[in-house]
């Protein structure tokens, strides 16, 4: 069997440098100073960036929703209330005449405010809506207004008018909340929080990286490439500002990835340079070695998280479709550094990449690891692995599906004020709101009328609405030219299940003018239809594309399909917690934030794209070096141990550190965000310690050599498009040729197989 990692000898022709190792290192110098010039751009062009990103996005732009809403503000724009004061009487009755008298003074000073407009009040309500606007216990009561203007708009213009309103007037005291208060709240919320998981995130990163390497120089590399990698894609971000509808949560996702990303693809191209000099190899030899294997697997790496981000970029909200902006940016990016400022900065350091070791700080006089004793214990892992694939292959599977569990009783609802802390201002607005007025003042449902009718008409309508059973109340009609609009007061919360069943029967009804549902249930409803009726496509894209992409490197039919299901049956723990933990509430007080008793709508497709892309960027770390060990070797037990080996430590500290600065994220008061981060650092851990360490190893082991087979098309088409990260692709197509030739033994039995294990597994300690 011929020896893994066998050292070159001295008469060896060097592997020759291609063009692509010639243009990156040519001038490393001037390439690195043009990246500093660039980066400086970036970071001027990106400056201010979060102020100009939206907090909403969820509800579908061509939704009849959405319609009725933009309708509504048009013509009625007193009928969408989006600033509510409230305002606590102390223990006097809000009846009170003092209290009353300081009410209409409040009302009328909020009716000069530029911008503002359809102020209204407890006070000034008629009798039919007033009980809505007066809390049961007599103490509190609302103003309502609405606030003109894009979102920038109000909240510059809730800005100057919120300070002047909150706090004690005379004998009341005033807390500001509604639509605009929750939204421009979370979006202050959400900068600071990303500051705080940036500060956090980072020199933990730096010391998880002197522990990988030892070398502070060789740790400094990925961190410097993830920054390059962040401030390019804010720049990016801003620009698409000019363009679309950005949303604030894509912040967090840049910098999660843009650190995590970059850090795997610098930790897999910065390990494979110092193996290679290592052998003996000169510095521009090292570098192009490491583009034509390492390059190779960071670009396909890139492409497959690509794809599975822009798999979001089908669905129509803006909220999906700024993380497919961002993650696209920030992935593109991070590659692009990688393969060409990072072999740049290679060549000019050659052996220093591994001075200022710190490890020998703690080493005692101990020697530091011979290179071909690093991964030996993965080595042996792999080895126990295969000799029981079985017993992991069923284990493993079942203890992922077990954890999945909880996701079946998930119950999809809308982001509202529950996702800030409970502390917040308009967090406590809308708490008492929902705790102490009747009839969910603010979360009813708008229909909108339109086309000529009459006052009987109208009238008709009203009695069949109010006898429908799940409405409380109906209000209304307001009518203006040939347009006129009813408010429906649900009996329960204002998402519930009895508000979603109630849009529909509203839809329904059979009526002598057009009409056009809209409220937070009616929102709901549209965006649930419209991300059912593009998940089977975004599936689909994200199966076809990764399949190809797999194929392209591997050249098996096999692999990408273990591939696909197994990066999906890696996610199961995370979408099993976000619902125990999320939903249910469970560690709710553990972790700071308030359940709603459901997950927003588009929170588990985002979480989906991104987990599964980071999935596929280790899947293809492991397979790439696998497929280049196989293509040398034609051994596929050894070459499956050899990937897990070498790959192994790389892949558990990505993620590892992928992990510490998604949890960084988490720490985040913002409830969706907390759920974004941890529940992909969970996706992570799980991915990289159960399913590359055990469940890839145990299939691959018991597919054997079957797994690199593919028909004679595409084993052709594959030799001519095909890439892969070894240097000689024919020992891979010999080896496809010999298993045509040689059916028999490769499907012969488990003792030559069990001999083989053996053997390499004593080559492995013996190398040890």
């Amino acid at each position: 069997m011929t020896e893994v990692n066998k050292p070159p000898r001295a008469g060896d022709e060097p592997p020759r440098v291609g063009g692509w190792t010639r243009l990156v290192t040519a001038r490393p110098r001037l390439s690195l100073l043009a990246a500093l010039v660039l980066t400086v751009l970036a970071v001027l062009a990106g400056s201010g960036v979060a102020d100009r990103l939206g907090s909403g996005g969820w509800e579908d732009p061509a939704a009849e929703s959405t319609y009725a809403t933009k309708a509504l503000e048009r013509e009625f724009p007193d009928s969408q209330p989006n600033l509510l004061l409230l305002v606590d009487s102390g223990r006097a009755s809000v009846d009170d005449p003092a209290v009353a008298a300081q009410a209409k003074r409040l009302v009328a000073r909020l009716s000069e405010e530029k911008g503002v407009t359809g102020v209204g009040s407890y006070w000034q309500a008629d009798p039919s809506s007033a009980p809505a606007l007066r809390a049961t216990d007599g103490h509190e009561a609302l103003i309502a207004a609405r606030i003109t203007g894009d979102e920038k708009a109000m909240g510059e213009t809730l800005d100057r008018v919120a300070p002047s309103f909150r706090g004690t007037h005379g004998p009341v005291r005033v807390k500001v909340g509604g639509i605009v208060a929750v939204r421009h709240e979370m979006q202050t919320i959400i900068k600071e929080d990303l500051t705080r998981a940036e500060m956090i995130a980072l020199p933990i990163t730096l010391v998880l990286l002197v522990m990988v390497f030892g070398s502070a120089i060789a740790a400094l590399l990925p961190l410097g490439i993830g920054i390059v990698a962040i401030l390019g894609t804010n720049a990016v971000l801003r620009g698409l500002t000019e363009l679309t509808d950005v949303s604030v949560f894509a912040l967090n996702l840049t910098t999660a990835l843009g650190l995590g990303l970059a850090i795997d693809y610098a930790l897999f191209i910065v390990r494979r340079f110092r193996e290679e000099l290592s052998t003996g190899a000169e510095p521009l030899t090292a570098v192009g070695t490491t583009l034509r294997t390492a390059g190779r697997t960071v670009l396909f790496s890139a492409l497959t998280v690509a794809v599975s981000l822009a798999a979001m970029l089908l669905f129509p909200q803006y909220f999906l479709r700024s993380f497919a902006y961002a993650g696209i940016a920030v992935v593109l990016l991070a590659a692009a550094a990688a393969l060409i400022l990072l072999p740049a900065a290679l060549m000019l350091l050659g052996h220093r990449v591994n001075a200022l070791d710190l490890r020998r700080l703690f080493r005692r006089g101990q020697e530091p690891k011979a290179s071909g004793e690093e991964g030996t214990a993965w080595a042996r892992t792999a080895t126990l692995v295969m000799r029981r694939a079985p017993f992991f292959a069923i284990g493993t599977t079942a203890l992922l599906i077990i954890l999945g569990l909880p996701f079946l009783g998930v119950k999809f609802g809308t982001a509202d004020d529950r996702q800030l802390p409970t502390g917040a201002e308009s967090h406590v607005v809308q708490q008492h709101i929902r705790d102490g007025f009747p009839g969910s003042p603010g979360g009813g449902l708008e229909v909108l009328a339109e086309g000529r009718a009459t006052e009987a008409q109208y009238g008709a309508y009203k009695q069949e609405v109010a006898a429908l059973p799940e409405v409380a109340r109906v209000d209304g009609p307001l009518v203006k030219g040939d347009a006129a609009y009813f408010t429906v007061v649900p009996r329960g919360e204002a998402v519930d299940d009895g508000a979603q069943r109630l849009v529909g029967d509203l839809r329904d009804l059979k009526t002598p003018f057009d009409t056009k549902v809209t409220g937070t249930a009616a929102v709901l409803v549209d965006s649930k239809h419209a991300i059912g009726e593009r998940l089977p496509w975004a599936g689909a894209f994200i199966a076809i594309v990764t399949l190809f992409l797999v194929f392209l490197l591997t050249g098996s039919v096999l692999i990408p399909l273990q591939a696909v299901v197994l990066n999906a049956l890696s996610l199961t723990a995370m979408f099993g917690a976000v619902v125990w933990v999320f939903q249910d509430g469970h560690l709710s007080g553990a972790l700071g934030f308030t359940s709603p008793g459901s997950i927003e709508t588009t929170l588990p497709v985002l979480m989906f794209c991104v987990a599964f892309g980071l999935s596929m960027d280790y899947g293809v770390f492991l397979l790439s070096r696998i497929k280049e060990e196989y293509d040398r070797t034609g051994d596929h037990n050894e070459a499956v141990r050899h990937g897990l080996q070498r790959t192994g430590g790389l892949i558990t500290a990505a993620a590892v550190i992928l992990a510490v600065v998604m949890v960084a994220i988490g720490t985040s008061r913002v409830t969706n965000t907390k759920m974004l981060g941890l529940g992909i650092a969970l996706a992570v851990v799980m991915d990289a310690m159960v399913v590359r360490s055990m469940l890839v190893p145990a299939i691959m082991r018991l597919t054997g050599r079957a797994t690199w087979w593919a028909p004679a098309p595409l084993r052709r088409f594959h030799e001519r498009f095909g890439l892969s990260e070894g240097e000689s692709a024919p020992v891979a197509g010999e080896s496809n040729r010999n298993s045509e030739n040689s059916e028999n033994a490769e499907n012969s039995t488990d003792t030559e197989n069990s001999a083989d294990t053996e053997e390499t597994e004593d080559k492995v300690t013996a190398r040890g």
